[in-house]
């Protein structure tokens, strides 16, 4: 059985649809890539799955457990879905060590000794240790990515979703992230990971999912999706050159 299976998701705000009928497993241990210009729901639909957004209908199965209705205990579920923001979202007036620990130890309920131990065993995975005392603002872009993901993985979640992980990272920092990705994806994390980014996507996976207007059009492998030109949505987005850089 799929970690994640999502079946006939809808969300629709008022009479606005932005996303229907979605189906789609997340295999334990893979790594998925969903792609799709701004505006397609993507995010929505991450936001679904961690019930920051509650779905309208549909099922969401985590290890075969429904987490779309209403009974369900969402702080539980959040321990077990780590989500990385786009922008980050770190406390600006937490060091690195602190932010990390601020989960471990309200939501955790560790003592401090014992969180910033587990911290500090997360960070070193990332290289960051050496940065444990110093504020978000003090960090490039890719340091602060590494702290979030760090943030994450520290409540050990069963899958690890990405929001845009390179969307304010420059090209050089986006490759460290790519590399990143794939580190932990040899270390068993299942991942799923939502970008615009189409030299990320080819980086960490061999096929995406592409979602269009809130309907997953396609789900497939990247190089057949860049070289088809029957259905002109696809080929606008993954014929377009500055896609591919």
């Amino acid at each position: 059985m799929a970690l994640i299976q999502v079946r006939d998701l809808k969300k629709i705000y008022g009479d606005q649809v932005v996303l229907s009928d979605i189906n789609f497993d997340v295999e334990d241990g893979a790594v998925r890539v969903l792609m799709g210009s701004s505006g397609s729901g993507k995010s929505t639909l991450l936001h679904c799955l961690n019930r920051l957004e509650d779905p309208t209908s549909g099922s969401i199965l985590f290890r075969g457990k429904e987490v779309a209705g209403l009974d369900v205990d969402v702080r539980a579920l959040r321990k077990q879905i780590g989500f990385v923001f786009q922008q980050f979202a770190l406390y600006s007036h937490l060091t690195v060590l602190e932010n990390v620990t601020l989960a471990l130890t309200v939501l955790e309920g560790m003592k401090k000794p014992e969180a910033n131990e587990k911290a500090l065993v997360t960070l070193s995975k990332f290289d960051m240790t050496i940065h444990q005392h110093k504020y978000p603002a003090q960090l490039s872009g890719g340091q602060q990515q590494r702290v979030a993901i760090a943030r994450a993985l520290a409540m050990d979640p069963a899958v690890l979703v990405l929001d845009e992980p390179t969307s304010a990272l420059d090209p050089i920092m986006s490759r460290d992230v790519a590399d990143l990705i794939n580190r932990l994806h040899e270390a068993g994390i299942t991942m799923l990971c939502v970008t615009h980014d189409l030299a990320l996507a080819q980086n960490i996976s061999d096929t995406v999912m592409f979602l269009d207007k809130g309907v997953i059009r396609a789900d497939e492998k990247i190089s057949i999706l860049m070289s088809d030109t029957s259905d002109p949505d696809i080929h606008a987005f993954f014929g377009n050159k500055d896609n591919k850089k």
